[in-house]
């Protein structure tokens, strides 16, 4: 957008104050004229200038979880907030259906725990991860900390993503300070002179339409417009999940999730509903079994998944395929970075993605909202004008956020990398993480509190993923032959935790990189 066209944007919609005219008056059906100075700072006038001069404090682009979660947080801190939607109604996705208890815990800090009742939410317990159709049990309650002990443990929630996202919208809606407008964001409006964005540019039932803000946050998703623009990384996409919706599954153990672990890429089955059972099946790019000469997607369904399932599962599974609403996401990998762009902040998908193997998306998110509308409270930041101050506390933002997310972004890719293991080294760690799970007190309630996002610590992650290479090499020595331990201790062991160093290591990189 041309310098001109922001002076122009800025000058017809912003609203006369009292300094530009002291005798300046609002005027309200059947009442007396009163000075604007009397009326500048209430809720009423503030209501004005979002919906008629489209001005607010804070203008934030997306109504999906961190949006709504945002607007809802600023409003109550008493920003003036508009939301900005495309489209309103209930969106029907496989995404952000797992609550990890990390992003319950946030959830119900920022006010909204409330948003998880009359959603046919299910309540999770933990995980059953079956290796070869050997299970092992890693239940929430395993996680030991001040707060989560045997007696009290953290509880996860899994639902339908749209239900969801409704009841987050109703609680914008009504917050006060908020405004929700249906729109579609086309562009950022950015000073000519010093490069700050004022807002953005929407169109409105075809029309053209600006919204300007002191911040502007941008909350767009996965497939963001605006990331291109201000940040420096693009999303690496590693494969995908294709899900179907089981209907009156029997899952092995109920209220938890499962990952089936095989040769294949993994699977990952957990309960939506009542009668819903979301299943997730990972097909990286160029597998030889869902190959279109081999029969595409479904051959690898029918010939590869099913197979690999268990046995109470698979009926339903097969109704679910004969159904053939079968749809698929992109799992993609996307660095965070240090925001330098004046007057606006990008959060959520737009700013940093994982593999959704772990269902750490929305603990992240919720988390990153807390995290940052404590930093730019009134309290700290009164006037969110004051560019400079913003942009300080946004650093600030991008460094403390990692002791969360910097847990939760490492293990799901490294999990992700020995899951899918395609090499010989690679399946000796997976099978040396299974062997892990099984020896069970620290060595699954530890992993289980990261996963959780309720355990923050990246050298506790750092630990036990080591930990798990040094014994898988134990393993590969004692249930072997003996002749074979020298070989296994010299060289193998070498492979291994040289391995267990490519997996993780370059997410390590990646987090503590500006």
């Amino acid at each position: 957008m041309s310098s001109t066209a922001t002076t122009t944007a800025t000058t017809t919609r912003r609203p006369r104050t009292a300094s530009s005219s002291s005798t300046a008056t609002l005027r309200t059906k059947g009442a007396k004229p009163k000075p604007m100075l009397d009326l500048i700072a209430t809720p009423n006038y503030r209501e004005v200038r979002r919906r008629d001069h489209h001005e607010a404090d804070v203008v934030i682009v997306g109504a999906g979880i961190v949006g709504c979660a945002a607007a809802v947080a600023f409003g109550k801190q008493g920003r003036s907030v508009v939301l900005l939607e495309k489209s309103l109604k209930e969106p029907d996705r496989i995404v952000g259906e797992l609550l990890q208890p990390g992003g319950v815990q946030a959830l119900e800090q920022l006010g909204l725990r409330d948003c998880l009742e009359g959603i046919d939410a299910i309540p999770c317990y933990g995980y059953q991860v079956t290796y070869h159709r050997s299970p092992v049990h890693i239940p929430y309650s395993s996680i030991q900390t001040p707060t989560c002990t045997p007696s009290n443990p953290p509880e996860g929630r899994s639902f339908h993503h749209g239900r969801f996202i409704s009841r987050l919208r109703a609680a914008a809606r009504a917050t006060p300070n908020v405004t929700v407008v249906e729109t579609t964001a086309v562009d950022v409006v950015k000073s000519g002179y010093s490069g700050q964005i004022l807002g953005v540019e929407c169109k409105t039932d075809g029309k053209q339409d600006y919204y300007f803000g002191a911040l502007t946050l941008i909350s767009d998703g996965y497939a963001s417009k605006f990331r291109k623009q201000h940040l420096p990384h693009v999303p690496q996409v590693r494969s995908r999940f294709w899900g179907l919706e089981m209907i009156d599954a029997e899952l092995p153990m109920p209220n938890h999730g499962h990952v089936i672990l095989s040769d294949a890429p993994p699977i990952l089955i957990y309960q939506i509903g009542t009668h819903e059972t979301r299943i997730l099946i990972d097909i990286p790019e160029n597998l030889p079994s869902a190959a279109p000469k081999a029969g595409g997607v479904k051959n690898h369904l029918m010939n590869v998944a099913l197979p690999a399932l268990p046995p109470c599962v698979q009926p339903a599974f097969q109704r679910a395929i004969e159904a053939g609403k079968l749809r698929s996401m992109p799992n993609s990998f996307l660095p965070s970075a240090t925001q330098k762009t004046p007057g606006m902040v990008m959060l959520g998908d737009a700013m940093n993605m994982r593999h959704p193997l772990t269902g750490g998306g929305m603990t992240v998110a919720f988390n990153d909202v807390l995290l940052l509308t404590t930093l730019l409270s009134p309290a700290t930041i009164p006037n969110l004008e004051d560019t400079s101050a913003v942009l300080t506390q946004i650093s600030a933002f991008h460094w403390s956020r990692k002791h969360g997310s910097s847990v939760i972004n490492i293990l799901a890719m490294a999990l992700y990398s020995l899951f899918a293991a395609d090499d010989a080294a690679l399946t000796a760690l997976k099978t040396g993480c299974f062997r892990y799970f099984q020896r069970g007190g620290k060595c699954v309630g530890d992993p289980c509190g990261l996963l959780a996002g309720v355990l923050r610590s990246p050298m506790l992650l750092v630990y036990h993923f080591f930990a798990v290479a040094l014994y898988a090499v134990w393993c590969r020595a004692v249930e072997g032959p003996v002749w074979r331990v020298p070989w296994v201790l010299g060289v193998e062991s070498l492979m291994v935790v040289w391995k267990a160093c490519v997996v993780i290591g370059p997410y390590l990189v990646w987090e503590m990189r500006q």
